[in-house]
């Protein structure tokens, strides 16, 4: 899989990690650990990275991008993954699109530690954020 970035994505995935940042291309649909959102109107349809600073062996598959980033996903999140992928900045907003079109213009952005993540109680994250899970 390859993903073009554009300049003002760059700068800001390159303000916001470090260089040996663990970058994740992921679902945020509460179809995995790190999403906090979830339900039927937002299957495949909202995306974001996780900064990690260690690899998360369920995310294997090696996003080939422009940006010499350390980016995986997983074969869940490929799935709504086509040809012409790009991720750009727009409206102070990261926005992920393929050949299809948009899909997602507000990708997200969360830092964690793999510690960090395993320690949180994500029941209590999805209830706290109800009001933002359809």
């Amino acid at each position: 899989m390859k993903m073009t970035i554009k300049d003002a994505a760059k700068t800001y995935l390159a303000d916001n990690t470090q260089p040996e940042t663990v970058l994740l291309l992921t679902l945020d649909d509460g179809s995995n650990q790190y999403s906090t959102l979830g339900g039927s109107c937002a299957i495949g349809d909202k995306f974001q990275f996780v900064a990690l600073t260690q690899p998360d062996p369920k995310y294997s598959i090696p996003v080939e991008n422009d940006a010499g980033l350390n980016l995986w996903t997983n074969a869940d999140t490929e799935l709504y993954l086509n040809n012409g992928l790009i991720l750009d900045r727009v409206f102070n907003q990261l926005s992920l699109r393929d050949d299809t079109g948009i899909l997602d213009s507000a990708v997200g952005m969360i830092t964690y530690t793999a510690e960090e993540k395993s320690d949180l109680d994500l029941k209590k994250e999805m209830q706290t954020l109800g009001t933002r899970i359809c």
